[in-house]
């Protein structure tokens, strides 16, 4: 939510949102030094949580150098060596959005050692899968390098971004699918409804995006719409919207509800 005004606070409050998980992402450029990140986390452990609170939403957010800006492997390794500082803040849930955006040996092993560091604290997992026409290979070269985490939880993990030709991959892996839903590009709520009726509803969600470019906040009580009209019981939407969503991050003991 740092790339938006309080108007979407506000819209979104109004349309019953009660929680906001922000990941770290990229911030419009490609920053520099591992201040920059630093000063970027302590945003999004202080001040943004400040600015949902104005309008009684509860703002929880991950930790990481996103993909986009993975190439540097030492500036990669020095804003990880940062993240344990921002594991003990209250509002953190875990490690994310890490993964791949070129499918760069570089990204890899940035989103290797990332996901190392969730294991050895303990901490749930938000991952990105490539949003070019290599998600298919991306999403394989993912759930490759988390099988390598022998210790990891399946369940502790949510694949995001996956596509009809990738949410089966991620499922029947064992990792939970998040389906982000844009209004021009990436998935349509009605893509993201098909996926739904055929692949059910358990161990996946869908979620909004509130980046840089041409992104809605509202996508999701629109898609939840959609599924009504649709003639969706009222039991699956609350499941794909609240329940499933609650679940996974419940996983973290900082996960709390009013």
């Amino acid at each position: 939510m740092v790339s938006r005004t309080t108007a979407d606070y506000e819209a979104m409050a109004i349309a019953g949102c009660e929680v906001i998980s922000e990941p770290a992402f990229w911030a419009g450029y490609d920053r520099s030094t591992e201040q920059g990140f630093y000063d970027y986390f302590s945003l999004l452990t202080g001040f943004e949580p400040q600015r949902a609170a104005k309008f009684g939403i509860q703002h929880y957010t991950w930790m990481c150098i996103n993909p986009k800006e993975a190439e540097d492997i030492g500036l990669g390794q020095a804003v990880i060596d940062l993240i344990p500082e921002f594991l003990t803040k209250d509002n953190v849930l875990g490690i994310g959005e890490i993964g791949l955006n070129k499918n760069s040996k570089n990204e890899l092993e940035i989103m290797e050692r990332h996901i190392a560091l969730a294991d050895e604290h303990d901490q749930l997992i938000l991952v990105h899968t490539p949003h070019l026409e290599d998600k298919l290979k991306g999403t394989k070269l993912i759930i490759d390098a988390l099988k390598n985490f022998s210790n990891l939880k399946e369940e502790r993990v949510i694949i995001d971004h996956v596509e009809e030709h990738t949410v089966g991959l991620v499922k029947d892996a064992g990792y939970w699918a998040g389906m982000t839903l844009y209004p021009e590009s990436k998935l349509t709520a009605r893509r993201g409804i098909d996926i739904v009726e055929k692949f059910g509803s358990d161990q996946i969600w869908m979620n909004c995006a509130c980046d840089w470019g041409v992104s809605e906040p509202m996508a999701t009580p629109k898609a939840a719409q959609m599924m009504r009209q649709r003639g969706h019981s009222a039991e699956e939407i609350d499941k794909v919207f609240y329940q499933n969503p609650k679940s996974f991050m419940a996983q973290s003991p900082k996960f709390k509800l009013g």
